[in-house]
């Protein structure tokens, strides 16, 4: 949620309009939202569960579950909520299923969404080598805390987005936000003393 996806009441009158749409049976109104809405699911998605495939597979499955779920969308709300909301869910889902069979490990190493600078080689090395080590350490997070850190430092998004976006209060916010860091933090020392 960048400058190019912030929430106008332009943009959150459009994708309502395009959920009615397909609430009333249009199928291409459902392309339109995915169009409009796919880089910043599948964003959002790989911050939380840090693995390129889950992230994908959670994002398109996202579009199916607006598309099953247009006729509960109460259209006095805004979109993204909603839309997070069953991202959020998906999400935990699959850690949850990750958790118990074990059988697919988060790709800490992929950090191809995060601008990394290819001009000084071993400059690149360190932050590359400094990223996976950061998304270790987020895998090791709750949820929650995860959410808020993804949130606003890989999707940039500000108080006042998330808080919209979690339907929760700016000093909420703030203070998860503050908590969660410090967690991350202690993780970080931690690993760095291994």
């Amino acid at each position: 949620m960048t400058n190019e996806t912030s929430f106008t009441g332009m943009e959150m009158d459009m994708d309502r309009a395009l959920v009615m749409q397909i609430k009333a049976g249009n199928k291409k109104a459902l392309g339109q939202l995915v169009e409009r809405h796919k880089k910043q699911a599948f964003q959002i998605a790989l911050g939380l569960v840090g693995n390129k495939d889950d992230a994908y597979d959670i994002s398109q499955e996202a579009f199916l579950r607006v598309y099953r779920s247009a006729k509960t969308f109460d259209e006095k709300q805004p979109f993204l909520p909603w839309f997070y909301t069953i991202i959020a869910n998906l999400c935990r889902s699959a850690l949850r299923r990750r958790t118990t069979s074990k059988k697919r490990n988060v790709n800490v190493d992929d950090v191809s969404y995060m601008l990394v600078s290819d001009d000084d080689p071993e400059g690149a090395l360190i932050k590359r080598e400094t990223i996976a080590r950061l998304r270790q350490g987020l895998r090791e997070l709750p949820f929650a805390d995860r959410e808020i850190i993804s949130l606003q430092h890989f999707r940039e998004m500000s108080y006042d987005e998330i808080a919209a976006l979690l339907g929760i209060p700016r000093g909420t916010v703030m203070s998860r936000l503050y908590y969660a860091r410090k967690k991350l933090a202690a993780i970080m020392l931690e690993k760095e003393g291994q």
